[in-house]
């Protein structure tokens, strides 16, 4: 039987994915009956997934102006850039304490794989599959640090960088930076560099804010 909460879900897995996508346009009006005859939900389902969503940070809510594609902006990166500082590097301080052989194979794995789906993909092209990719490895990197709720906040802030992450990757002629950053973080994982480690992670995530808003297009 298919419930009101299915159809939620089911409405949150699509609006998010048309967001991501831009499908769904930064600071997009979502109107309610629009939506429903877009996917063919009702209108309750979608209400609470519109509030859901809200709660992601990818849809904003306004009494008299109803649900709005949340808007991107610098100060809207940084924010979720110093979030996922401090969420991850939470996470990769207690999987280096905590890790085993199954937590350094799996940044190895992820690793090879963000390689291969670099060299697949090309310069500048941010296919599905390299996001993937690139997400997989990054939980790898923090897996060890058995907090299921760290796990869970670094997966939401990821995701809600990803329109901001599009704009980064067209604006690399190669793969040979970014894919060596990640080799870098690796290394220093696996050799259990604390110090090093943590801060080559901060300086990462820094990196998409200075691609996406460079310091001569910053707003003052």
């Amino acid at each position: 039987m298919i419930t009101a909460d299915t159809l939620a879900e089911q409405a949150v897995e699509l609006m998010q994915r048309d967001i991501l996508a831009g499908s769904l346009l930064p600071g997009a009006r979502l109107a309610v009956h629009d939506l429903a005859k877009r996917y063919g939900i009702g209108v309750t389902p979608l209400r609470e997934a519109l509030a859901r969503l809200a709660g992601l940070g990818l849809v904003t809510a306004n009494t008299q102006r109803g649900f709005r594609v949340a808007a991107v902006s610098r100060a809207d990166l940084a924010d979720i850039t110093r979030a996922r500082q401090a969420v991850e590097a939470a996470a990769l301080r207690l999987s280096l304490l905590e890790g085993d052989a199954e937590w350094e194979a799996g940044i190895v794995a992820a690793l090879h794989l963000l390689r291969r789906q670099a060299s697949d993909a090309g310069p500048g092209a941010a296919t599905p599959a390299l996001d993937a990719a690139h997400k997989r490895f990054h939980v790898a990197l923090v897996a060890g640090c058995g907090s299921p709720r760290l796990l869970r906040a670094q997966s939401a802030l990821y995701d809600e960088a990803y329109r901001y992450r599009r704009v980064m990757m067209r604006r690399f002629e190669t793969w040979e930076d970014f894919l060596r950053s990640h080799a870098t973080l690796a290394e220093l994982a696996l050799a259990g560099d604390h110090v090093a480690a943590q801060a080559a992670l901060m300086a990462h995530l820094e990196s998409t804010l200075t691609y996406v808003y460079p310091p001569a297009e910053a707003m003052p």
